[in-house]
C-alpha cells in the first residue's frame, strides 16, 4: 500500500433525506481524482464516521472500490472504540478490495497504552491487509505513545501512522524509533511541511478537497530541494487551513466543495450548517488565497 504525499480523509456525500448519495460520491471521487489525491480513506473522522452505521460503513465501502477501480488505493476507517466490531469491519474492508485500513485509537473509554497495544495488534492479526494507524487525542482523549507506536511498528503489517496530536516532538520520537519504512503522516493540514522537514511523509488531509493540487505542488517542491517555494506555499495555504476547521469538520469542507461546484449535501445530527457569517469566514480565505496564489 502506498498512500502517496496527499491522501484525502473523505467526507461522505449525503442526500436531502440524509441517506448516503451515491451518485455525488461518484463526482466526489473523480474531482478527488483529478486534484492531487493519491489515495483516499473511506469512513474516516471526515466521513462522519459516528453517524454511520455498520451497514452504511461496508456499502460505501464496496461503492467506493468499485468506482475507484484500482486507480488509487482505498483505505477503509474500521476502527472503532470496540475491538470486536473493529474486526468485523475489518474483514468487510477485507472482503470489498480495500487496500488497507485505518485504525483509530479508542475513544471515549480511555485506555491505556497497555490496551491500546493489545486492541490495535489484535486486530492487524486477524488481517493481511496494511494497517495505517490514527492517533488523534484532541478526539479520543487517549494519546498513543511514540514507544507505543514504535512496539506496534514491529507488527508486519503495521506500516504508518496518521499523527494528529499536534506535536512535533512526538512525531519526530516515532520517526527516530521506527524502520527507515514505516511511515509518519500529519494528520494537521498545517503540520505538513514541518513534519516533512524532520522526516514525515506526508499527509493525510482535508483540505485537499479544495486545495488537494496546490498541497501536491508544496511537499514536491520540498522533496525536489526548492525550500523557498514550499515555504510561500505554506504560507498562502495556512488561512486556508485554518478556515476550513473554523467550525466542526467537516462542516466547512462540504460548504466548500460545494461552492467549487462539487456538492457533498449537508451533514448528520449532532453536526449542523453554518450560517452566513460563519460561510463567509470560509468564502474570505478561499478569496484571498485566489488572489494571492494568482501573484504566486
Amino acid at each position: 500500500m502506498q498512500l502517496g504525499n496527499v491522501g484525502t480523509a473523505m467526507v461522505t456525500p449525503f442526500s436531502p433525506d440524509g441517506t448516503i448519495d451515491y451518485a455525488q460520491t461518484t463526482s466526489l471521487l473523480e474531482h478527488l481524482i483529478a486534484n492531487g489525491t493519491d489515495s483516499v480513506i473511506v469512513s474516516g473522522t471526515t466521513g462522519e464516521s459516528p453517524t454511520l452505521t455498520v451497514t452504511e460503513k461496508k456499502e460505501l465501502l464496496d461503492f467506493v472500490v468499485k468506482v475507484v477501480n484500482k486507480r488509487i488505493p482505498v483505505i477503509a476507517g474500521t476502527g472503532t472504540n470496540n475491538t470486536a466490531e473493529s474486526i468485523e469491519l475489518t474483514k468487510a474492508a477485507e472482503r470489498s478490495g480495500a487496500d488497507g485500513i485505518m485504525l483509530v485509537t479508542p475513544y471515549y473509554n480511555k485506555p491505556d497504552q497497555k490496551g491500546m497495544y493489545a486492541h490495535f495488534s489484535k486486530i492487524a492479526n486477524v488481517t493481511t491487509l496494511p494497517v495505517l494507524l490514527y492517533n488523534i487525542p484532541s478526539r479520543s482523549i487517549v494519546n498513543l505513545l511514540p514507544e507505543t507506536v514504535i512496539a506496534l511498528s514491529k507488527i508486519d503489517n503495521i506500516i504508518a501512522i496518521k499523527e494528529a496530536s499536534g506535536n512535533l516532538e512526538q512525531m519526530a520520537e516515532i520517526i527516530e524509533g521506527t524502520a527507515d519504512d514505516f511511515e509518519v503522516y500529519s494528520g494537521d493540514d498545517g503540520l505538513t511541511l514541518p513534519l516533512l522537514a524532520i522526516g514525515g511523509r506526508g499527509i493525510i488531509s482535508v483540505s485537499a478537497h479544495i486545495v488537494g493540487n496546490e498541497m501536491q505542488e508544496m511537499i514536491q517542491a520540498f522533496q525536489n530541494g526548492n525550500i523557498k517555494e514550499a515555504a510561500e506555499l505554506h504560507r498562502s495555504l495556512l488561512p486556508v487551513f485554518r478556515a476550513l476547521f473554523s467550525m466542526p469538520n467537516p462542516v466547512p469542507v462540504k460548504y466548500a466543495l460545494e461552492k467549487a461546484g462539487v456538492p457533498t449535501g449537508g451533514v448528520r445530527l449532532p453536526l449542523v450548517a453554518m450560517d452566513e457569517n460563519e460561510a463567509a469566514i470560509i468564502d474570505e480565505a478561499l478569496e484571498k488565497f485566489e488572489k494571492r496564489t494568482r501573484i504566486l
